[in-house]
């Protein structure tokens, strides 16, 4: 019987070692976890994380790095609820918020103010409050040499197809295929790269 399942099957120490590893108050790490996420994190040669990255991981679920990425200022990262794990050569905008499960293939650039967020609020009952109704979690892949423009949010459980785009302040609830650019609340495909042509085409 493994440790993780000793905490996570006993609710009381669940608790506790929860209470250890985290503020209440603020539901981030305490500052001693913080200072200690290089021995529960992974990463790769070159690849900058700046400073002032709010960092909401802790030794829940993996983070990773590939090599030569980058994760500027005003980001916020968190692992709590699934992992997060980001290739190489790839390029974090200002003021993202990544919330795993999230899964960034490599060579993937993303914009400012783009939201990935691997769960979602359950809001059935109206009557009941909603910190009481659970979750739902759906880890979010983006496969490799896409790009996210400004402003977009991607929900849970969504895939985005290679070699893709997705529009400025598009909300992406559903997958994307790859070589398509993808537009709109919910983003939908409206146009198709042509390998033969090398030109985005209109989808009719």
């Amino acid at each position: 019987m493994s440790l993780k399942y000793k905490i996570t099957s006993n609710p009381k120490l669940k608790k506790a070692v929860y209470w250890l590893l985290m503020s209440p108050k603020w539901q981030r790490p305490r500052l001693w976890v913080r200072f200690a996420k290089r021995f529960y994190t992974t990463i790769g040669k070159h690849s900058v994380i700046s400073r002032k990255v709010r960092w909401d991981c802790g030794p829940f679920h993996p983070f990773t790095v590939g090599e030569h990425s980058i994760i500027p200022d005003l980001t916020t990262l968190n692992n709590q609820v699934g992992e997060i794990k980001i290739g190489s050569h790839v390029m974090i905008g200002l003021n993202n918020t990544i919330m795993g499960p999230v899964e960034i293939q490599d060579h993937v650039w993303l914009a400012q103010n783009v939201v990935l967020a691997g769960l979602h609020h359950i809001y059935d009952d109206a009557e009941r409050i909603c910190e009481f109704q659970g979750d739902i979690i759906g880890k979010i892949l983006i496969e490799h040499n896409v790009w996210i423009a400004a402003n977009t949010v991607i929900t849970q459980g969504v895939t985005i197809g290679h070699n893709s785009v997705v529009g400025a302040n598009s909300v992406v609830t559903q997958d994307l295929p790859p070589y398509t650019l993808s537009v709109g609340s919910p983003a939908k495909p409206i146009k198709k790269f042509n390998k033969e042509t090398k030109k985005w085409e209109k989808i009719k």
